[in-house]
């Protein structure tokens, strides 16, 4: 990590590939073709440069999701985790920033999922899964660990 050993630090691409693997959730950010933002919570699994985003069985208003037709019209997306606490020595946040893809029939990579979430191993994804391969990963900590 960069930065003073009493202060805040930027994060390294490895340290923040690892605490954003770490997380429980994060957000994807996507946007439309004229630029709009749109961002939800996701559940996902990482692994080495490439996240998995299944989309699962919980209750949505739609299967037309808004985060799949930006992806196709525009498939730069940046994905954030972090982890708030009242002792703001605590804090950090991990972004990857990348390329996204819709993959239909993603069974084998649910397994990713499925080792994360025990959720997911009762009831597994089966709808589309997105695939991000990230090209730039970057963080941010309020102090070193």
């Amino acid at each position: 990590m960069l930065g003073c050993e009493d202060g805040p630090v930027r994060l390294s691409e490895s340290e923040a590939r690892t605490r954003f693997g770490r997380a429980r959730v994060a957000r994807l950010a996507t946007a439309d073709d004229k630029g709009r933002p749109h961002i939800v919570p996701v559940t996902f699994g990482a692994e080495n440069d490439t996240i998995y985003i299944g989309i699962d069985h919980k209750p949505k208003t739609t299967t037309n999701l808004k985060r799949l037709r930006n992806i196709q019209l525009n498939p730069q997306v940046s994905v954030l985790a972090d982890h708030y606490d009242e002792d703001w020595t605590a804090l950090w946040w991990a972004r990857a920033d990348g390329r996204a893809s819709i993959v239909d029939g993603g069974a084998e990579l649910m397994g990713l999922l499925a080792a994360k979430y025990p959720q997911y191993r009762e009831h597994r994804p089966d709808g589309p899964l997105i695939v991000i391969e990230v090209s730039r990963w970057s963080g941010w900590a309020s102090s070193p660990p």
